[in-house]
């Protein structure tokens, strides 16, 4: 194969591979037996994308990713990634057995089951259906297991608030394909699954050719700085596609493994133990509150992760002899372009070094003008996103962010909001810590700053498990504010970061708290704001909750709801039928109510009219209205 690109023949091979290992045994064998069952669903996608590709004018089968561009071939580099990362953890996961307690041993292998859950519903998010041709039936299997690996995620994700009992980390073995694995296990306790909802914000761009019904992910298009450039759609232009480049006989050494995550390692770090691991997951193990090294379970005596430069160099080197492309983007000088060419960006690095070694002078002007170059400089294009980012400018502007000088702090968060435009640097970022600066800044810096603050948490959070983290972090309580007093470009930016953070349901309950019902239904009542949109399409994703139903109902909008159902735009129909179902669900004193308020005609007119989604919103909400009046009637 060209390059050891993999193709669709190679993974269903792989696919057959995962869904033989035998998963019959060990402590983890539900784990083992679910990852498994959820692989074997994506046989025939992976068919009928075969099936789809057009002839290859060579002897070698086409890859799927051959015609399309950088971005649009990231889904099909992330799922074999997270393909081979399951055979991995699944070829030794299988073999583990209990001895005795070891909470650490239990943890890793559970997080290692996140990581690889979370690799393969990002890439079954991002597959573009419209490129392939793809039958109804595959899709709805493709949608199916997207909703397993999702509860599954969810469920992996309470990796703190659960106890775990016996398991034992046991000598070091190969494994069929010659990897290294420790053998720990432990039986978790069971963990309830909740999905989160997703609702698709009105001007919110779509992928191109979504399933029907199926909602899906944010893209930037709705909301950035007006400092950054057209660039700004990007939400991916260079991914990693390391293993996804390496053919199938080719076996990465076992050092250049993360132990955590199985995947070879982009950004090794070294923990007080010495061991390394890849920075962004020994990371997330320690904010998820393990104070243990994953591998020896030896206390962390310091939680500072320190860059193996020596390892990666040789991962480095590793890479171009067997030719399989690096993470970043960036490399000896050169940056890849979409072709495959490179560019020598290597002149444009030296000052852009420059300027960072600026940040940090002793002089304020020598500060303000580095980083309002920046600024600019990153506000330009992706090449230089990847440069200032490779430059080591991150955590400097990160620590600028409590800059007491307003112009400097302006000037950092913007330029930061421009870096994470490019999706690696959004890791980076969030390992600089930036997020409790960021929080800094939208409470008390100017309302520029706090703007692109808002605009920057909202870019983060389109990472999933970064969702979590700024919900922790007291950004939500900070985004209400600017949502109730900001400006009306303030306004909108806290509604859209707010609306992607309580995607994850474990913020609707804090956005409840930070008192966010309010200043919603101030944006629905009062036309001058101009925000009926925004304020409709958050309360549709809070109504789920139950703490947040409550405030709504207190607010008393039911005939708001029912007057924008009669004459407002389809989009805000369709959101104000959605909470009007979740409010009336199961409460017979409250269909009763929204019938006699007047809502059976318009919801009729939308059953008839409405998008999809209105449509069957409206449909459920007059089945339930017919069975309380029948009810009602039999009295």
């Amino acid at each position: 194969m060209a390059g050891g690109a993999i193709t669709p023949a190679s993974l269903i091979g792989l696919i057959n591979e995962i869904v033989e290992i035998p998963v019959n045994s060990g402590v983890f064998k539900k784990d083992c037996a679910d990852l498994a069952r959820r692989v074997g669903l994506l046989t025939h996608l992976i068919e009928e994308i075969r099936d789809s590709l057009p002839p290859s004018p060579t002897s070698e089968e086409s890859d799927a990713s051959s015609s399309l561009s950088s971005s649009e071939c990231d889904w099909w580099s992330d799922l074999v990634v997270g393909l081979q990362a399951a055979k991995r953890l699944l070829s030794s996961a299988t073999s583990f057995q209990a001895r005795e307690s070891s909470d650490g041993a239990a943890k890793r292998i559970s997080f290692q089951f996140q990581c690889v859950t979370w690799k393969l519903e990002k890439a079954l998010g991002n597959l573009p259906y419209d490129r392939y041709d793809i039958s109804d039936e595959v899709r709805e299997q493709v949608e199916l297991a997207r909703l397993q690996l999702r509860r599954a995620m969810q469920r992996y994700g309470s990796l703190n608030s659960k106890k775990f009992s016996s398991a034992l980390s046991e000598p070091m073995v190969k494994d069929a394909s010659s990897n290294t694995k420790s053998k720990v296990t432990e039986k978790l306790d069971s963990i309830p699954e909740t999905v989160y909802s997703n609702v698709p914000l009105a001007d919110v761009k779509k992928s191109e050719s979504p399933p029907p019904g199926k909602s899906s992910s944010v893209s930037l298009a709705f909301f950035l700085s007006k400092d950054a450039d057209d660039e700004r759609l990007e939400k991916a232009v260079t991914k990693n596609t390391d293993d996804s480049k390496k053919s199938d006989n080719l076996t990465i050494p076992e050092d250049f493994l993360c132990p955590i995550s199985l995947e070879l390692m982009k950004d090794p770090a070294i923990v007080s133990t010495g061991q390394t691991y890849e920075r962004s997951y020994i990371q997330r193990w320690i904010d998820c509150g393990n104070l243990r090294c994953p591998k020896t379970q030896q206390k962390l005596e310091n939680f500072t992760l320190t860059p193996n430069y020596v390892l990666r160099s040789l991962i480095s080197q590793w890479c171009t002899k067997h030719n399989i492309e690096q993470p970043g983007g960036y490399m000896n000088g050169k940056t890849k372009n979409c072709d495959g060419s490179f560019r020598d960006l290597s002149g444009d690095m030296s000052a852009i070094r420059a300027l960072v070694r600026k940040l940090s002078s002793r002089s304020i002007e020598d500060r303000r003008s580095a980083v309002s170059e920046l600024r600019s400089l990153s506000k330009r294009n992706t090449d230089n996103r990847i440069l200032i980012a490779e430059a080591g400018a991150i955590p400097v502007l990160v620590n600028l962010l409590t800059s007491d000088d307003t112009e400097t702090q302006e000037n950092a968060v913007t330029c930061i909001l421009n870096l994470s435009i490019y999706e690696h640097n959004k890791e980076l970022i969030m390992l600089a810590g930036a997020v409790t600066s960021i929080v800094q800044v939208l409470r008390a810096g100017t309302m520029e700053a706090k703007e692109n603050a808002a605009a920057t948490l909202f870019s983060l959070s389109l990472a999933d498990e970064n969702k979590i983290i700024i919900g922790a972090s007291g950004a939500i309580l900070a985004l209400v504010s600017l949502l109730e007093n900001g400006s009306a470009r303030g306004k909108k930016d806290a509604a859209t970061a707010l609306f992607n953070l309580c995607i994850y349901q474990g913020n609707k309950g804090r956005a409840v708290r930070a008192g966010i019902v309010k200043p919603l239904v101030n944006m629905l009542t009062d036309s001058s704001l101009r925000m009926a949109e925004e304020a409709l399409t958050i309360l549709s994703v809070l109504a789920s909750n139950q703490d947040a139903k409550a405030a709504i109902l207190r607010a008393s909008v039911i005939p708001t709801l029912i007057d924008c159902l009669q004459k407002d735009q389809p989009r805000n129909r369709e959101n104000a039928a959605s909470i009007l179902l979740s409010l009336c669900k199961r409460d017979t004193e409250k269909l009763i109510s929204i019938g006699r308020l007047g809502a059976v005609v318009p919801l009729m007119e939308l059953s008839r009219d409405g998008t999809e989604r209105a449509k069957r919103k409206a449909n459920s909400l007059l089945e339930l209205l017919r069975k309380s009046s029948k009810k009602l009637a039999s009295l």
